[in-house]
């Protein structure tokens, strides 16, 4: 795939698109990587606005019965990390992890 064509999508968070960028340029990725790496990065985004709006609300909110709940992006960030990491662990992109992984660029293993 030629690394000049990959640009990364528009949905994602300032910081993500760097992250995205240098993962396509640092490895050869087929088309079904791309789409899994974008996957990712969008998990990441929303696991990081769900972690800002319990900064701001608090970790607990009042239901309609006025008891204490356990706020709703609680949830949100646990799953948007859990779905990061394991599309991360699919991508295999650790070099210390044995297996196979998409190579890095120019034979740089």
């Amino acid at each position: 795939m030629d690394k000049s064509t990959i640009k990364p999508p528009p949905n994602l968070s300032a910081a993500t698109k760097r992250w995205f960028a240098h993962i396509a340029t640092t490895y050869e990725l087929e088309s079904h990587h791309l789409r899994l790496l974008e996957l990712a990065g969008r998990s990441w985004d929303r696991a990081e606005q769900a972690r800002k709006v319990l900064k701001r609300e608090g970790v607990v909110t009042i239901d309609r019965y006025g008891q204490t709940k356990a706020h709703p992006c609680i949830n949100i960030e646990r799953d948007s990390q859990l779905r990061f990491a394991r599309l991360i662990r699919e991508l295999n992109l650790d070099e210390d992890q044995p297996g196979p992984r998409p190579p890095r660029i120019g034979g740089r293993e």
